[in-house]
């Protein structure tokens, strides 16, 4: 028995100028914070360690400076793998300026990747990430011109295509528990996800490296019962106990103490949220609910298909279906905006890993994800546009594997104002940016492939309903009040296909009161 209580110097001490590290975590939670930051002041302050390399599967920020936003400093970080830099904003500056070499990989792969590590593989092959943007034929996941190295290839089995990707070498992990005992077992009974913890200490410790754990408090040796270990001391090195919980330990997002309905140790009583105001959005998301089948297990998406989860708990349908998050969260009442990825009530929470095992292997019955972009063949833009950097997170495992799939949001957008007035839409003032584009930024979803492989998608807007046939786009459904030709076809860089059977969207998508999907799902 060691004790591996190190001071936050010592355990800095670890990390060395060119060491690959992996960070756990889920936007704020699960991730050491603290050893973050004391990171950043030492590099400031002494100009070591430098030539960082940065791995991390979830985007880990608070979009307000935090996470991997600590390393954001020229000659720290020389790279950073990542499936999400949406929250990350001083590295999205980097990427920007050509600051860094930055490769933006799906979220699934980034676990596949700990694991083939930990089982002592070289390469790992997968079928998710074919034909968007991650395909080395377009961007190999490439972020900047920095990004030299080609860290993935296109490989033929038997006949089929496949993603091979190289599996790097860990030198350090960095991961965060609630408590640990000074033999280094870790309990994580405060901490609202699993993430990635446990994966990345096996990972890392497969290599010969080094594991450092942030943890709220030190208990005495031999209090810790088996069944509340998540990760043995066999895979930590030090521990290091947070000097500024509220701070730099926080559950997720701005919260600052420990919620126990997030973690599921007590429940809140399932009452309404109150009734939301009329919006785009809030049509938006009454006309993708009304896709939902009883029991369907689904996903939704940051943005706009959030609203879905509270017009589900308007109509009183909430409980007929089962919501799951990438985190690794399923059932319950999801958290939005910067606590996506908690869930109170949840029924279970799973490793990340699990999860992108259940996603890939086509659990999901439906998925609503946000989209900026779409071109005339039914492919989506959800991950860069413009100078906005934002990573494709899960979603690409998510949307290549669900059985079925709708991209929601508005029209168009910049400056969009709409109203509803007898049950018809009215646009006030039309968006500066159209979103049904010629030629998309990025390719984060395939439609043709989607098509190819028995995928049932669509594309719902507060006017327009598309679907994706073997020909590309084509427009199902208008809203009541609104002018095929100005209101639609004027704004879309293309032609799509117009049904035979155009028809118009249920009116009652346009008023107060309920849409009625009780009804419908009885």
């Amino acid at each position: 028995m060691t004790d591996k209580r190190y001071s936050m110097d010592e355990a800095l001490d670890l990390i060395k100028s060119g060491d690959v590290m992996a960070s756990s975590g889920f936007g704020m939670a699960g991730m050491a914070e603290e050893v973050l930051t004391r990171l950043e002041e030492r590099f400031l302050k002494t100009g070591q360690p430098r030539g960082l390399t940065q791995y991390s599967g979830s985007g880990l920020s608070d979009s307000a400076g935090g996470g991997s936003d600590h390393l954001a400093h020229e000659g720290l970080l020389k790279r950073i793998v990542s499936a999400f830099f949406g929250t990350n904003l001083k590295i999205g500056e980097m990427i920007l300026n050509n600051g860094v070499e930055a490769y933006n990989v799906p979220q699934g792969t980034v676990m596949r990747l700990y694991r083939a590590r930990l089982c002592g593989d070289d390469r790992y092959l997968t079928k998710v990430g074919l034909n968007t943007y991650v395909d080395p034929r377009l961007e190999g996941g490439k972020m900047t011109g920095r990004s030299t190295d080609d860290i993935v290839e296109v490989v033929t089995v038997k006949g089929g295509e496949y993603l091979s990707y190289d599996v790097p070498k860990f030198d350090i992990g960095l991961v965060r528990a609630t408590a640990a005992d000074p033999d280094g077992n870790l309990c994580i009974d405060e901490e609202v996800v699993k993430t990635d913890i446990r994966l990345i200490a096996m990972a890392v410790k497969a290599c010969g490296g080094k594991v450092i754990a942030q943890v709220k408090r030190i208990v005495p040796r031999g209090s810790l019962a088996a069944d509340k270990v998540y990760v043995p001391g066999i895979f930590v090195d030090a521990l290091v106990v947070c000097g500024e919980p509220e701070k730099n330990h926080r559950p997720i997002g701005d919260m600052t103490g420990y919620d126990p309905t997030l973690t599921g140790h007590s429940r809140v009583l399932a009452t309404k949220n109150g009734k939301l105001p009329m919006s785009a959005k809030k049509v938006i998301a009454r006309r993708c609910a009304q896709e939902l089948k009883p029991g369907a297990v689904v996903n939704l998406g940051i943005g706009a298909p959030e609203f879905i989860a509270a017009v589900a708990d308007e109509e009183g349908v909430y409980e007929r279906m089962t919501l799951t998050a990438e985190s690794g969260v399923i059932g319950g009442i999801p958290c939005g905006g910067k606590d996506f990825g908690a869930a109170r009530n949840a029924v279970a929470m799973i490793e990340q890993e699990s999860q992108f095992d259940f996603y890939d292997g086509g659990g999901l019955d439906i998925t609503y994800l946000g989209f900026a972009q779409a071109d005339q063949a039914g492919s989506a833009n959800i991950s860069r546009f413009g100078s906005r950097i934002y990573g494709c997170g899960g979603s690409i495992n998510i949307s290549q594997n669900t059985k079925r799939l709708v991209f929601c949001g508005t029209f168009t957008a910049g400056g969009l104002r709409e109203s509803f007035c007898g049950g018809k839409l009215v646009i006030e003032q039309e968006g500066k940016n159209k979103k049904f584009l010629q030629k998309i930024d990025q390719i984060t979803y395939h439609g043709k492939m989607g098509f190819e492989n028995g995928q049932e998608v669509l594309y719902i807007t507060e006017r327009a309903v598309f679907r994706v046939t073997r020909g590309g786009l084509e427009l199902i459904e208008i809203a009541p009040g609104i002018d095929l030709d100005r209101d639609v076809l004027a704004q879309m860089e293309f032609y799509p296909k117009i049904s035979d059977h155009l028809s118009t969207m249920d009116s009652v998508l346009f008023g107060e009161g309920l849409v009625g999907l009780q009804r419908q799902m009885v």
